[in-house]
């Protein structure tokens, strides 16, 4: 079972927290955690740092108890908050296949796990955190209510589960039961549970173009927690996120990757590449794509798969494919010669 070690942090949260009216340095005072973390790119928390980080927002808030708080968060939820993975559920054709999807790319999140059960009367969610510590009440009740708020948003429909449990569930107030449309009854796991025909119900966001667009890379970012993953996929997992704003070197790559530059090179000499070779790879693979898939004129590709001359990727690209970018553009779409 592939398994997150740390939670990512993206930069959805100091949006989230400027939405909800919070100071993020203040928050992350109260949670003792470094003042410029939601500013780092792709940053991670171990489970307990990120456990006091929903402590540092409940304290941080003026709500009178944990629901009220939780609610405030669920009634500011936004598709600009989301990490890849949860905005992509957005795109699917319903509830049902959003929960499938999240199932498979939770861990992309943290250590956690997500069980969808869809049956002919009733889909249910089930959520699992996969350390030792208990996780803070806000984490778990925002939870809840961010799957109740993925049907509303998605749908336009005001959707309510049939069944909401959670451990030690708290006494909560009028407001966040009237949102959520159930009773929070205690029970042994975090569940929610849905009726068949809205679980079924097509969603208004659904994008299966932005999904075949998002899937490929939350493949790569999964692959990356398998214990088994090559060197190769993770350098060109690594590569995908740092072309873009100009990283190339191998270097860059080693420390994202966390290992030493000698390290890295002498893994990708046992599975027969080299550094330079996995860069251009990845360098044609992603200008095929952008010369097939969009308008970007070529110096804007060139800047985007990091060379900082767009004479270079113009040479570099004719190299690769024998065509120039413009060739290239024109044959990819059956334009072409024999198209």
């Amino acid at each position: 079972m592939v398994r997150a070690r740390t939670y990512t942090i993206h930069s959805g949260w100091r949006l989230l927290l400027f939405d909800l009216g919070l100071d993020p340095e203040h928050v992350l005072r109260l949670a003792e955690l470094p003042l410029d973390l939601l500013g780092r790119s792709r940053a991670t928390l171990t489970t307990e740092e990120f456990f006091r980080l929903w402590r540092g927002i409940e304290a941080a808030s003026n709500d009178s108890d944990v629901s009220s708080c939780a609610l405030r968060i669920a009634q500011v939820v936004s598709m600009e908050a989301f990490d890849p993975p949860i905005f992509a559920a957005f795109c699917s054709p319903n509830l049902n296949t959003a929960l499938q999807r999240m199932a498979r790319y939770k861990a992309l999140i943290g250590p956690m796990r997500l069980h969808a059960d869809v049956g002919t009367e009733v889909t249910s969610v089930e959520l699992e955190w996969l350390e030792p510590v208990r996780p803070p009440m806000l984490l778990v009740l925002a939870e809840l209510l961010f799957f109740v708020q993925l049907a509303r948003l998605a749908t336009r429909t005001h959707i309510d589960p049939v069944e909401v449990q959670a451990p030690d569930a708290p006494p909560t107030s009028a407001a966040f039961t009237a949102f959520l449309g159930a009773e929070l009854e205690p029970g042994e796991r975090v569940r929610l549970v849905f009726r068949a025909e809205d679980a079924a119900r097509p969603f208004l966001t659904v994008n299966e173009t932005m999904w075949e667009f998002f899937e490929p890379e939350l493949r790569r970012r999964l692959s990356e927690l398998e214990p088994s993953a090559d060197t190769i996929e993770r350098v060109r997992a690594a590569l995908l996120e740092l072309l873009p704003s100009g990283e190339a070197s191998v270097a860059a790559v080693s420390r994202k990757l966390g290992t030493s530059t000698r390290t890295l090179q002498r893994r990708l000499k046992q599975e027969g590449r080299s550094y330079q070779s996995v860069l251009d790879g990845t360098r044609e693979e992603l200008a095929s794509y952008y010369l097939k898939n969009t308008e970007l004129p070529g110096a804007e590709i060139s800047y985007l798969i990091g060379f900082e001359d767009p004479n270079c990727f113009f040479r570099a690209y004719r190299n690769w494919t024998g065509s120039t970018p413009s060739q290239a553009r024109l044959s990819l779409r059956g334009d072409g010669p024999g198209g």
